[in-house]
């Protein structure tokens, strides 16, 4: 059953309520978000949160969706298509709470397993695109893998995100980016993905 079409001011609101849930997931958690903190934070009613979102699990999995959506277009903005691009976007990219919020979900029975795979999806195409578009050039060689490549740098990011969040500095991110790019970088020359 599709879901009923919103006016431009339901539109807003629903947008409202998912943008203060990820902003309080963020700071307590899914575990440690209720209703009655998402209706203050958003100044929305309870009548106006059943609305839209029947139940905790509706909201939880709009913020994953949002979230799938937004953090994709930071690393765009990057243009990840050559080494140097690469390298620069691992100097400056931030930890995203997506992954921490799918690791979360993952734990807390709530069903979003679509979302998680379809945002995972939508990350692991981008890279693949600038991929692509290196191997095309020769860079980093002719016969790696995009497909590989792409997989790695965001699992590489995810991890790191993660491995932040406890430190609270960039120092783990940082690490397993630059990690992730040593690994593109032995293609550049001498092999291709799956030689020993």
């Amino acid at each position: 059953m599709d879901a009923p079409r919103l006016t431009p001011k339901g539109q807003a609101t629903r947008a409202r309520i998912v943008e203060a849930a990820a902003e309080l997931v963020a700071g307590r958690g899914v575990h440690g978000t209720g209703n009655g903190q998402l209706r203050a934070r958003a100044g929305v009613s309870g009548s106006q949160l059943a609305h839209y979102f029947p139940d905790k699990a509706g909201w939880v999995r709009a913020v994953l969706e949002w979230r799938a959506g937004t953090a994709p277009a930071g690393h765009r903005r990057a243009q990840p298509d050559s080494l140097d691009r690469l390298r620069s976007w691992a100097e400056h990219v931030r930890p995203d709470e997506f992954g921490a919020l799918a690791a979360e979900l993952a734990k807390s029975g709530l069903d979003g397993h679509d979302e998680v795979r379809a945002g995972f999806d939508r990350w692991t195409e981008l890279f693949r695109g600038g991929f692509q578009a290196m191997r095309d050039r020769g860079e980093p060689a002719p016969r790696a893998d995009p497909g590989h490549l792409a997989r790695v740098l965001p699992a590489a990011y995810q991890g790191g995100s993660l491995l932040t969040r406890a430190p609270s500095d960039g120092t783990a991110l940082r690490d397993a980016l630059h990690g992730a790019l040593a690994h593109v970088t032995k293609f550049r020359k001498t092999r291709g993905v799956g030689e020993a």
